[in-house]
């Protein structure tokens, strides 16, 4: 199950039970993985780290998942990173806020991680 080259990923979510699961999934292509439990420690831990894909909730403590992707975008990077959302905030209103914020794509939850997979492994890469 392993992917052809490890990436790096990012994920923020503040549901403990949620990163773990993520993480187990991930880990089993070869990602290499990081994770935050809010908004602050997201934009810290890309700030250090700068990961191939960020995987943000957007309903988070202290900052948002939506300002954390304005910030990432804002920064003057060589290669941009994937940013996804996976949230529980679903409304089409919802999705095109997302996008605005500068997400690349916008999931559901309950996160459906063989979607959420594709869509890291079908972009280009840089």
């Amino acid at each position: 199950m392993s992917n052809t080259k490890a990436e790096r990923l990012l994920i923020a979510d503040d549901d403990p039970n949620l990163v773990e699961a993520y993480v187990l999934f991930f880990e089993a292509y070869g990602y290499t993985i990081q994770t935050a439990t809010d908004g602050p420690g997201a934009l810290a831990a890309y700030r250090a780290w700068r990961p191939d894909v960020v995987m943000l909730d957007i309903q988070m403590p202290h900052m948002d998942g939506h300002t954390v992707a304005r910030e990432i975008r804002r920064m003057n990077a060589v290669s941009w990173p994937l940013l996804l959302a996976v949230t529980a905030l679903c409304t089409p209103s919802e999705r095109t806020e997302s996008l605005r914020a500068g997400f690349d794509h916008h999931f559901g939850k309950p996160a459906q991680l063989p979607v959420i997979l594709a869509a890291i492994t079908s972009r280009p890469t840089h």
